[in-house]
Parts: C-alpha cells; sequence; structure tokens
C-alpha cells in the first residue's frame, strides 16, 4: 500500500491501554480523512499540522512549556527547571495522553501526569501550577486556529482572489448580459460579474484576518478569578499577560472558566460567510455552464468522464462540489451559537461540539484550494456570450430611452417606453426600429445627445462604468493583499 494511504491511529485494544497501528485511510468515518485527503494530501497534510488530535496535544504542551517558562521569570522557579519541563514537553506523544487518559478520566490532568513522568522530583510541583484545564485547552484552540488561518487559509484564499483578480482583468471588456431573478437585464461585462466576487472574497479575508488576530487565551485559574496564581502574584493579571506573550496571544479582558465564546464564533462566522461568498461564485458559475447558457466551462482533462451512462456529458461538478461543501459545513455554526451558553463559570455541553470545530475551517480549505484550481483554468466562451446578447439587445434600450425620456421631461416615461415595448412586441418589430420608422412620433430623440443616441443604436455599449469599476476593484483588492502581506 502507498504510504499516503496509511495514517498513524490510535485504537484502544481489548487487553488495556492504547496501542498504534497503520490505518487504511479507507476506514476511517468522515470523508474529510479518506475522500478528501485522498483527493488532495498535501492540503490536508498542511491541515493536520494544526488541526489533527496530534496536533491539538502539541499546541496544550506548548501552552504548558509557555506557563512554566513565566513562571521562571517570576522567580518560582529556576530557569533549568523551565527548560527540563520543555524538553519533556517535547517529547510526550498524543498515545501516551491517551493511554493515561483511561486511568485519569480527565484529559489534561492525563497530560500533566505525562509531562511529570519525564521530569525530576524537583521540577514536578511546577507543571501546570496555577493553570485549570481551560486555560490550557482554550489557549491551545487560540493559538492552533490563529496559525491555522495564517499559514494555510489567508495564503490559500489569498492565491484564488488572485485567480480572480486576473480573470476579472483580462475579461473587463467582455461585454455580457446581465441577469436579474434569471432574465436577461441589461448588460455588463464578464470581468464586472467577477469583479463582484473579488470585493465580497476580499472583505472575508479582511475579516477572517481581524478574528482570527482577536483569538483569546486565558490563564485565569479555575473560575478566572486569578484565585490561585493571586497565592504567589499581587498581579497575577499581568502574570496571565506574561505566560501569553509566550505564545503571541492576548488575554480576554474577563474570564470565567472558559474564555469567552464570542472570539471563537466570530472567527468562524468569518470563515462561515467566507464560505457562502464561494458558494455563490460556485452556483453563477455552475449556471453559466448550463447548455442554453454555455458561456464559461470547466478545463476538462483528457481522460475526465462526466456521466457513467452519457459519454458527452461535461458536467460542472466542481463548482457544484463547492455548493455542496457549504451546504454541509454552514449550518454547524448553529452549534457553536449553542455553544456561547456555558452555566454559571463553565459547563462541559460543549465538549463534543467543540470538537469538530477543525472540520469547519478544513471544509472550507478543501473548497478554497478547489475554486484555486478550476477557476484558475475557467474557459470564457465570448461567441456564446455575444449569442445570448444578442437574443434580447433590442430590448436592453428600453430603461435607457425610459431614462432619457425622463430626463427630456416625460412625466410618464415609463409608461410610455412599457407601451412602445408591447406595440413593437405586436408588430413584430424592434424597439428601435419602431423608434427609426415613424421620426415624427418620437422627436424627443432630437434633443439627445451624439453620444445618447448611440447607446440606443448600439446596446452592447449600454455597459455604464463596468470595465471601470473592474479595474478599480482588481486595483483595490490587489494593493489591499500587498499591505496585509498577503
Amino acid at each position: 500500500m502507498d504510504g499516503w494511504h496509511l495514517v498513524a491511529a490510535v485504537i484502544y485494544a481489548a487487553g488495556g491501554g492504547y496501542k498504534s497501528l497503520e490505518r487504511d485511510i479507507f476506514a476511517n468515518l468522515s470523508p474529510l480523512d479518506h475522500r478528501y485527503y485522498a483527493s488532495n494530501p498535501e492540503l490536508f497534510d498542511d491541515l493536520a499540522r494544526y488541526l489533527s488530535e496530534n496536533a491539538f496535544v502539541h499546541y496544550q504542551l506548548l501552552v504548558e512549556t509557555a506557563l512554566v517558562r513565566a513562571l521562571a521569570k517570576r522567580g518560582l522557579c529556576s530557569a533549568s527547571i523551565a527548560e527540563e519541563v520543555a524538553r519533556a514537553c517535547a517529547e510526550v506523544s498524543p498515545e501516551e495522553v491517551y493511554a493515561e487518559e483511561e486511568l485519569t478520566h480527565h484529559n489534561v490532568r492525563a497530560l500533566v501526569n505525562c509531562i511529570q513522568r519525564r521530569v525530576s522530583p524537583g521540577a514536578r510541583p511546577f507543571v501546570h501550577l496555577t493553570a485549570t484545564s481551560v486555560d490550557i485547552l482554550d489557549t491551545a484552540n487560540a493559538l492552533r486556529l490563529r496559525r491555522v488561518n495564517d499559514e494555510v487559509i489567508l495564503p490559500g484564499a489569498a492565491a484564488l482572489l488572485r485567480v480572480l483578480i486576473d480573470l476579472a482583468r483580462r475579461e473587463r471588456e467582455t461585454v455580457q448580459i446581465g441577469r436579474t431573478h434569471g432574465q436577461h437585464a441589461v448588460p455588463i461585462t464578464f470581468g464586472f460579474a467577477v469583479a463582484q466576487y473579488v470585493s465580497r472574497l476580499g472583505t472575508r479575508i479582511e475579516l477572517m484576518r481581524t478574528a482570527a488576530r482577536g483569538l483569546k487565551g486565558k490563564m485565569a485559574g479555575a473560575v478566572g478569578a486569578y484565585n490561585a496564581s493571586s497565592l504567589f502574584f499581587a498581579d497575577p493579571e499581568a502574570f496571565e499577560a506574561e505566560v501569553l506573550a509566550e505564545l503571541g496571544l492576548e488575554p480576554a479582558p474577563i474570564s470565567t472558566q472558559i474564555v469567552p465564546p464570542e472570539y471563537v464564533l466570530d472567527y468562524l462566522h468569518a470563515l462561515v460567510s467566507a464560505f457562502g461568498v464561494l458558494a455563490n461564485l460556485a452556483d453563477d458559475m455552475r449556471h453559466l455552464q448550463r447548455t442554453e447558457i454555455a458561456e464559461v466551462g470547466e478545463a476538462f482533462t483528457a481522460t475526465q468522464v462526466g456521466s457513467s451512462t452519457m459519454p458527452h456529458k461535461r458536467n460542472p461538478w466542481n463548482f457544484e462540489h463547492v455548493k455542496s461543501l457549504w451546504k454541509e459545513f454552514t449550518p454547524r455554526i448553529l452549534t457553536h451559537y449553542m455553544d456561547q451558553i456555558s452555566e454559571h463559570q463553565r459547563d462541559l455541553s460543549n465538549s463534543a461540539s467543540g470538537r469538530f470545530i477543525p472540520e469547519i475551517v478544513a471544509g472550507l480549505a478543501a473548497a478554497v484550494e478547489r475554486l484555486n484550481k478550476v477557476m484558475s483554468r475557467l474557459v470564457v466562451d465570448h461567441e456564446h456570450m455575444q449569442a445570448n446578447l444578442a437574443m434580447t439587445a433590442e430590448t436592453v434600450i428600453a430603461e435607457p430611452l425610459y431614462i432619457l425620456l425622463a430626463y427630456l421631461g416625460e412625466p410618464k416615461a415609463h409608461e410610455t417606453v412599457r407601451l412602445l415595448t408591447l406595440e413593437a412586441e405586436e408588430r413584430g418589430l424592434t424597439l428601435r426600429r419602431l423608434l427609426v420608422e415613424q421620426p415624427e412620433r418620437f422627436p424627443f430623440l432630437n434633443d439627445m445627445t451624439d453620444e445618447q443616441r448611440e447607446i440606443l443604436a448600439h446596446p452592447e455599449r449600454y455597459t455604464g462604468r463596468a470595465a471601470t469599476k473592474t479595474a478599480q476593484i482588481c486595483g483595490y483588492w490587489e494593493n489591499k493583499l500587498a499591505e496585509m502581506g498577503l
């Protein structure tokens, strides 16, 4: 079996305790761990460095290390003891922690026992000193979410944004019929349509960045009132800040036994709202691939199959896939809204649900990666765009005609043009032909400028500032990415 078909796993043995084995990924239960891992092992290996159980235990150990180092700086223990504990933390494995948890029935106490087992008797009292379990858990979670955001989510989203910027710029002059309610409206450009998503995704990148930077930790003890650390320090809040500074985090202004859940909730909202932008983009591109529209298409490989029974099919499956991922992960945020409720200083009603937070991050990362690939190879059919525009181009002039007529003083301009469109339809004429054939009925045409009459003669030019606005939006977000270091 190929190496990437195997992942390290831990199972409970009938004889007692945990043991390691190599596990076939197709024996896993979550699609994230078999289908999506198999299709993109590099991405999921990157995500595993932050979101796996291995990673979570690792980040908890980082917090324990930061705590003892801050204790040493305060003089409660020596620097050598702090480094002894740090070395021990670097050696503890998830397998060992899980095996210990079978005895303690408490995950963080198991972690602490594993650390203490590796250090000298003189160092053991300083492991976890003044901390409660959630000091470690919530701080570790904030740290890993911030890092996966900065090192995987934002770079991936920025890469997709650049793909969209390039596409929008390339197609900024490509005239396309605009659509509202699924109906032809007035012309835009395809670049302008893409620029909408440049802007929307850009705002979500900013929001994800801000929300991740706002994630907080704590080292305030069992009920958040610094009871334990007050035994040693006159300024326990400053000590908390010192511990978290070791990790590049800041404390919440006030905590109970847990960090206020709104910080993580804000980050999840940023992720889910970004997911919605991706799903909307995917849905638009999917509809533009409909047989009767056929304005864009996914690039197909030589061996790709669109249907198990219809060899001619070329389905927009990548775009459909992104929308399907959005449908799965977006509703999960409701669970985390419910996790805002924790009785008094803490309960455990979020103990299971909170473990699924990494899946939302992973789902978004998978969607970003897929859209990045498919949008970078999007095929734009300019001929079909022109043909679709031509279907209703003659009716497009109804809007500029009505607006110009109103400007020239006609009090019932909208009704006048509406009746003219009906007359043209009944007589089998275009609206423009009706105007040309009976100029005596429409003296207001003489009051229009050459530019205005040109629009009525060439409806495909009625695109407003679509191309200009596209260029502005692309330039703005290109600069923004540079400012954000992305």
